[in-house]
């Protein structure tokens, strides 16, 4: 018998250890030896960079959130009836203010599960226990931990039709290879005839871009959330970060549209990292990468995702086309691209 209460109807699972934020070392210290350094943009979401960033979302200068929100209140109902499927999981999924829309126009057609994938697990239990004291039927599984465990677990647990969603343009903030193995792993999560939505930036002016990426006047929010990764690695590894010797700032790369999130260094250092055995060193001027956000055209993003054995079923741009939701469909034919 299904679960009625809103406490029965919301829980979490654990999909790696019993930390919060569920690191993976290798990743880390890869990224950051690479030219510039960089690193994986799920190692900035615990409790302090998830609120951090819904303050960005709040900013007046960032679009992105209302724009999607306004395609969702328009378009969710047509989007529901295109999914047909009665488990929506969706990787990053943050505080799902938006994906509630998405699950309101779902919960009216059909019995649904929502599996939220994300590394916060302080998140994934207050979303899902808001989630289902307003949506009366819904139930709720927040898988914690990061999309390739998320996707792991999906495919051992089998059951109704799957929808796979990637919202907030979280797609752009990885690089081409990196997007290639998600792709893989979405691909062989998905059945044919399943589907996967995914929202995306579209390509734009740097000046409108700089202008969203960077702190307006008055506010900290994109600052205290880039500086928050040096915390991390603090917490993390032992790590000698002083923050203050860095200054955090968004640029576009025309040659990549791409909008790289920095921590320039004002004077030379060497930090050490204890925990990964590894002593960075960053000249004066230069840079750590702490956010990477491809603005897509969307012929480019379609030929990405159906390299992978995908097809595209429908898409919605708001009036401005600043902004696009790009529902794909797993083909009955075909194989997933080599990732």
């Amino acid at each position: 018998m299904r679960p009625s209460g809103p406490e029965e109807r919301a829980r979490v699972v654990p999909l790696a250890d019993q930390r919060g934020t569920v690191p993976d070392d290798v990743v880390v210290r890869d990224t950051l030896q690479q030219t510039p350094p960089r690193l994986p943009p799920w190692l900035g979401y615990d409790a302090v960079g998830s609120e951090l960033f819904e303050q960005i979302t709040e900013l007046p200068t960032y679009y992105l959130t209302r724009v999607e929100r306004e395609l969702l209140e328009r378009h969710s109902p047509e989007i529901a009836e295109l999914l047909a499927c009665g488990r929506i999981a969706e990787l990053g999924s943050g505080s799902a203010k938006k994906t509630r829309l998405l699950l309101e126009s779902c919960v009216r057609l059909r019995q649904t599960t929502y599996l939220p994938i994300d590394v916060d697990r302080s998140m994934l239990a207050s979303s899902g226990a808001a989630l289902c004291s307003e949506l009366e039927s819904l139930e709720v599984i927040g898988l914690w931990g990061r999309y390739e465990a998320g996707l792991d677990w999906l495919r051992t647990h089998p059951g109704r039709p799957l929808a796979v969603t990637l919202l907030g343009s979280s797609f752009g903030n990885a690089t081409r290879g990196e997007r290639n193995a998600l792709l893989g792993e979405i691909a062989r999560t998905l059945n044919p005839g399943e589907s996967f939505l995914v929202s995306a930036d579209l390509d734009k002016d740097r000046e409108v871009l700089e202008t969203c990426y960077n702190d307006p006047a008055g506010y900290s929010a994109f600052a205290d959330f880039r500086t928050n990764y040096l915390t991390q690695l603090n917490h993390r590894y032992g790590a000698d970060f002083v923050l203050d010797d860095f200054v955090p700032e968004a640029r576009y790369n025309g040659d990549t549209s791409t909008v790289e999130g920095l921590l320039h260094a004002r004077t030379d250092r060497a930090v050490s990292l204890p925990g990964l055995e590894l002593t960075l060193r960053i000249p004066r001027g230069g840079f750590l990468n702490v956010g990477y956000s491809v603005k897509f055209d969307g012929r480019q993003l379609a030929r990405e995702v159906e390299a992978h054995g995908f097809g595209l079923r429908a898409q919605w741009r708001d009036s401005e086309a600043r902004y696009g939701l790009f529902l794909f469909r797993r083909s009955s034919t075909g194989s997933p691209a080599e990732s």
